[in-house]
């Protein structure tokens, strides 16, 4: 098995991303990690989830607290080989071997091979490319020449990984209410308070934490950022005490902690007051991880369902000879390379505003904003109904430890809370369509897109009416009516904008074609009872029935 060899979505996808010099290197070294995240990587990750759980140790035997957090050898070795291939060192330093820097969609693609055998790791991996942006952006020329070395570490320094902390006990996503209180002292600060999921505690060099100087005003406005590192120069702590490790249902290899800062040492990141906003940028980045993350597990799922149902027999006949298996096999691998095409094609518009925002139109920005929110909510869903999908396609196996699918459940289950919530990320949606038009600019992008004239093109451009027709409905109404139908508007939003990733797809012929032509009949068309459906008629091509599974 190997993740990278057997996806052909992906393979053909990259390879239009890229020269043929980058590609040619990129194509070997995702070959060589897309074998390690099928093989030991992934059975790491069964120790970690199952035995091998991270442990604080709060108190040395003369009982000092010394908060440590012991992570098994096995996640090290993971952590050592995933950050030495760059994943998020080569955003921001040249390649030995090619002399120049690599981009987010070599990193996300890593990512998305890595979340298919452990997730949970990738949180560590998000908060550290975070962390890097951040430093990079807006750190002072000392903080980033003393840090961000370390953050961007491939095995030459000491490796520093990330964190960043925003939540607090009372505000949840209301961050605006965060209490933490960072109290100047010459050059630096001291932080004061408590950090009440803070994920990556222990095992992390260095956390960006929002907090709000003396006399800063209320609200969102008045948060600064800090860099804090998490050791001073002689290895004791920096003024910080773990509390106790939340006890999670799923991605159990990161340690998530309630974290108190008791007067830690902290230099300020950026201009003061602007911490939040700061924060914004690097949420975005953290969703776009999210997104990959969950086009991961549910490829995985896929992966996991199709293999089965072509090896086991019920009833004389392998399961994927029943049409309603072949049925719902068809619908995962169709929902899974449209959106795996869709989440890579928004990483295209993020990298150029992720490198030179300053040179990214407003117009872009809205729209990247929007595309970022909007596939959050929808592959973070898509992700555990995949799960459920490839649990129910085991029958009762599915339910037992000794198989993936129990986990990759758990695992999933919280992309729909990290990063923001379908709630959240509705009020957002909402607010890029009153404030700044957003919807208006969306919608002029997807006509634009659509070129062709074929019945798919047609069904589509229906569609979009129909959506106009529909948001402008809904902004007439109350506010508080405009929340309910939020979430609404941002499912409808993400299918057209995966809908005119299909129609590009179309372009391609061949079994792309057909995929493309499946999703936008499912999800526009209306099918009636026939002789010969479409999802049968393509069933083998689309499932690869003649070829040895790999």
């Amino acid at each position: 098995m190997n993740f990278y060899e057997s996806d052909e979505n992906l393979k053909s996808l990259l390879r239009t991303k890229w020269d043929d010099s980058f590609y040619e290197w990129a194509d070997k070294k995702l070959r060589q990690f897309g074998s390690r995240c099928a093989g030991e990587i992934d059975e790491r990750a069964v120790h970690t989830d199952r035995e091998g759980q991270p442990r604080l140790y709060k108190y040395d035997k003369m009982g000092n607290d010394i908060s440590e957090v012991w992570l098994n050898e096995g996640y090290k070795k993971t952590v050592q080989e995933t950050y030495g291939e760059g994943i998020v060192g080569y955003l921001h330093k040249n390649i030995p071997e090619l002399g120049r820097k690599g981009d987010y969609t070599y990193s996300f693609a890593q990512g998305y091979l890595l979340s298919q055998a452990e997730p949970g790791f990738y949180c560590p991996v998000t908060l550290t490319m975070a962390t890097a942006y951040l430093i990079d952006h807006y750190a002072s020329k000392e903080l980033k020449d003393h840090y961000l070395p370390h953050v961007l570490s491939t095995g030459e320094v000491d490796l520093f990984e990330g964190a960043t902390f925003l939540t607090e006990r009372q505000g949840g996503s209301d961050v605006g209410a965060n209490e933490v209180e960072a109290v100047k002292e010459g050059d630096h600060y001291r932080i004061h308070g408590e950090k009440y999921f803070a994920s990556n505690a222990g095992a992390c060099g260095v956390a960006m934490v929002l907090a709000r100087t003396e006399g800063g005003v209320s609200g969102t406005k008045g948060l600064s950022l800090f860099l804090v590192p998490w050791r001073k120069e002689d290895g004791t702590l920096n003024g910080i005490q773990i509390r106790r490790l939340k006890d999670k249902l799923g991605v159990r290899a990161v340690p998530s902690a309630e974290v108190e800062f008791v007067g830690a040492k902290a230099y300020m990141v950026g201009e003061a007051d602007s911490g939040f906003y700061y924060m914004m940028e690097a949420l975005n980045l953290s969703r776009v991880c999210n997104v990959v993350a969950s086009i991961g597990i549910m490829r995985r799922s896929l992966v996991e369902a199709s293999h089965y149902a072509k090896k086991r027999k019920a009833f004389g006949s392998s399961l994927i000879a029943y049409p309603m298996v072949k049925d719902t096999l068809v619908s995962l691998t169709v929902n899974q390379e449209v959106a795996t095409q869709t989440v890579f094609d928004l990483v295209h518009s993020f990298e150029k505003e992720a490198r030179e925002p300053e040179n990214t139109s407003a117009r872009n920005q809205i729209l990247n904003r929007l595309r970022i929110a909007i596939m959050k909510k929808e592959t973070a869903e898509q992700a555990v109904t995949f799960t459920h999908e490839a649990i129910e396609m085991h029958g009762g196996n599915g339910y037992i430890e000794d198989f993936v699918t129990p986990r990759l459940l758990r695992d999933a289950q919280v992309l729909t809370v990290w990063e923001g919530t379908a709630n959240i990320l509705g009020l957002e949606v909402l607010k890029l369509f009153n404030k700044y038009q957003a919807h208006e600019l969306f919608i002029q992008d997807v006509i634009e897109r659509i070129i062709g004239r074929t019945k798919e093109h047609i069904l589509v451009k229906e569609a979009v009416h129909s959506f106009a027709d529909y948001v402008e409905n809904v902004l007439k109404q109350s506010t508080e009516v405009q929340t309910y139908y939020s979430k609404g508007l941002a499912e409808k939003t993400a299918l057209l904008y995966e809908a005119v990733v299909a129609l590009e797809m179309v372009e391609k012929g061949g079994r792309s074609q057909k995929i493309a032509e499946l999703f936008i009949h499912h999800h526009f068309g209306e099918e009636k009872p026939q002789a010969h459906p479409l999802a049968l008629l393509y069933a083998d091509e689309v499932l690869n029935v003649n070829k040895a599974h790999t």
